[in-house]
């Protein structure tokens, strides 16, 4: 189980759960990852619309390194993700608005 408030996303990799979370590690390895001026740059791609599969894979990764696991990029690159391309871009910026304290509709984060 996962804990919203702190920050976390559940992750189905492979068919098995993963937490996932934006530690201030994970966040210094995802803006060197995309080479982004601040990790703000890559939640306003995010809410705008203007991401692509390559910032799905970093944020998902940064989140799985922050929970713990210890595979590759090329490793998730390969995996099969619980709800496709939707359910990983999903889980991606639901890790990033939990991060910075966003709530969706006004409502408390899901379980996810």
């Amino acid at each position: 189980m996962v804990n919203p408030w702190a920050g976390e996303v559940l992750l189905v990799v492979d068919g098995e759960s993963r937490r996932c979370k934006l530690t201030l590690g994970a966040l210094a390895e995802l803006e060197a990852a995309l080479g982004a001026g601040s990790v703000l740059e890559v939640a306003r791609r995010f809410e705008t619309g203007a991401f692509g599969a390559r910032d799905i894979l970093a944020v998902l990764l940064a989140g799985l390194r922050g929970g713990g696991w210890q595979g590759t990029a090329e490793d998730l690159a390969r995996a099969e993700i619980d709800g496709g391309p939707v359910g990983a871009a999903r889980a991606a910026a639901e890790l990033l608005a939990r991060a910075f304290g966003a709530q969706v509709s006004g409502q408390a984060p899901a379980d996810g």
